[in-house]
């Protein structure tokens, strides 16, 4: 017979043995890659986009990009990086500096 207990052991075991899906070395490309495309774009002035219209265009996913975007945010010093809007899903606002 199945009980509570065991099955959280084993969820536990399950879950220390995840491993993560990226390493440092590709999160850094990611970002890399992610402020070259910005950076081009941004060079005839204000750019305002969505992750999600971009992903397929930098090959990242929506989620990727929301999350290296506020890393970019403070590291960019190249760009100026601000959430603009939260309807629906994050508009930002980028501006070569």
């Amino acid at each position: 017979m199945w009980s509570w207990s065991e099955g959280r052991d084993e969820v536990s075991q399950m879950s220390a043995t995840t491993q993560p899906s990226t390493t440092d070395d590709e999160t850094a490309s990611k970002e890399e890659r992610l402020k070259a495309f910005l950076s081009r774009k941004a060079e005839d002035g204000e750019l305002y986009f969505k992750s999600k219209f971009i992903a397929d265009e930098v090959g990242l996913s929506p989620k990727e990009i929301g999350a290296l975007m506020v890393k970019l945010k403070d590291s960019a010093s190249e760009l100026e990086i601000e959430k603009w809007s939260y309807t629906s899903a994050t508009t930002w606002r980028i501006e070569s500096v």
